[in-house]
């Protein structure tokens, strides 16, 4: 959790905490995701604004994770995913293992593929309580 013991409630607000030095994204993502799936009234919300960039790897992020999580829950797909994180030239493999390409390359949800980005079927995936 951030300094003031809230986590973020949208995907501008886990950019926000990366873009002031608050957290890094990996953490602020899993703490988005924790309160995404707890609040099922507040998601679209959570996912229609678009965040500021960061870089082209995290900014091809946040718009998969957007479009996955909007096709999964059944919910618009904000318009800012179709031009927000479309920078990659090359592919980005989670984890960074050569061995594991190919099972991400057949995992990666769509979301995540057509934006060059490769990761496991669940990656949005959080421990449930």
């Amino acid at each position: 959790m951030n300094l003031f013991g809230k986590k973020p409630a949208t995907l501008s607000d886990v950019v926000r905490r990366v873009q002031a030095g608050e957290q890094k994204f990996d953490p602020s993502l899993r703490e988005f995701l924790d309160w995404f799936y707890m609040n099922p009234n507040a998601r679209q919300q959570a996912i229609e604004e678009r965040p500021a960039s960061i870089d082209a790897v995290h900014d091809a992020y946040t718009a998969a994770v957007a479009e996955h999580l909007a096709r999964v829950y059944g919910l618009q797909i904000p318009e800012w995913t179709e031009v927000h994180g479309n920078g990659l030239r090359e592919p980005f493999f989670a984890g960074g293992l050569q061995s594991l390409k190919g099972v991400l390359v057949a995992e990666s949800p769509t979301a995540f593929r057509r934006r060059l980005l490769f990761v496991s079927k669940d990656a949005l995936s959080r421990p449930r309580r």
